[in-house]
């Protein structure tokens, strides 16, 4: 049995904790320009779109515990009398947190996007009334043994891909079972129809998602942020946000 007041909450935070998912062209460090490389895809490529929020993760144990976070920290666990109220996360996710299928071992993380409200000046994009809405777009599984190690190595593990991802089926079913809406998926493409110019790939947003598909009322703006691009295992991922493609095209214009 997992007792969470004894486990160790600063190797739970980093071995919870979201990877950063590059983009589909390479970002120049120097000026935020795309360059001309892409992310190498090959099969089936699923396009979901990417909310612009906050990221938050309920990570639960098989006892029916859980803890609350964001990207970055851990808010609330199960029970706690005192909660902290950043970005709306704890108040978003509690009943969904309380709600879910405990794992039968280990470890189990939902990482969801918290949007609308005022969650970031996006907001108004999903929301005209302050409304907030969370979607699920991941799920992680890792071992509780991982916590033993030192904070450096379950830094390393995490880097080199050390936490396992429902692959894209087993996570339509467990959204399914556990009545939890995913961020919208719009289409399947084939790696090879996927445009390698930067002029094409925006041609290619604007054709998939001219609005966005999670507006929380009538009073949204329907701008979206962009599509997340992942093969069917999530052994490669990528994001093209309408933002990067723009500000390139623009500058390279100017020249």
């Amino acid at each position: 049995m997992i007792d969470i007041r004894t486990l160790d909450l600063a190797a739970l935070n980093s071995a919870t904790k979201y990877p950063p998912i590059f983009t589909y062209h390479e970002l120049d460090p120097k000026n935020g320009n795309l360059l001309d490389e892409v992310t190498a895809f090959t099969g089936d490529v699923h396009l979901t779109e990417k909310v612009d929020g906050t990221n938050a993760r309920i990570i639960s144990f098989p006892d029916g515990s859980y803890i609350l976070g964001s990207r970055e920290e851990l808010l609330h666990a199960r029970g706690d009398l005192i909660l902290n109220p950043k970005l709306g996360i704890v108040d978003s996710l509690r009943s969904l947190a309380d709600r879910i299928t405990p794992p039968g071992a280990g470890i189990r993380v939902h990482y969801l996007e918290v949007y609308g409200g005022k969650v970031g000046s996006a907001s108004r994009q999903y929301t005209g009334d302050l409304t907030i809405g969370h979607r699920l777009f991941d799920v992680a599984e890792i071992p509780l043994n991982v916590l033993d190690q030192p904070l450096a190595s379950i830094s390393s593990w995490r880097e080199n891909s050390g936490q396992r991802y429902l692959a894209e089926d087993e996570l339509a079913r467990l959204a399914k079972t556990e009545g939890v809406e995913m961020t919208p998926r719009l289409a399947t493409a084939e790696a090879n129809t996927l445009p390698r110019d930067i002029d094409g790939m925006l041609a290619f947003l604007r054709g998939h998602l001219p609005t966005t598909r999670v507006a929380l009322d009538d009073g949204a703006g329907g701008r979206p942020e962009g599509i997340v691009l992942r093969t069917s295992d999530r052994s490669v991922i990528a994001k093209a946000r309408f933002a990067d493609y723009e500000r390139t095209i623009k500058r390279r214009a100017k020249r």
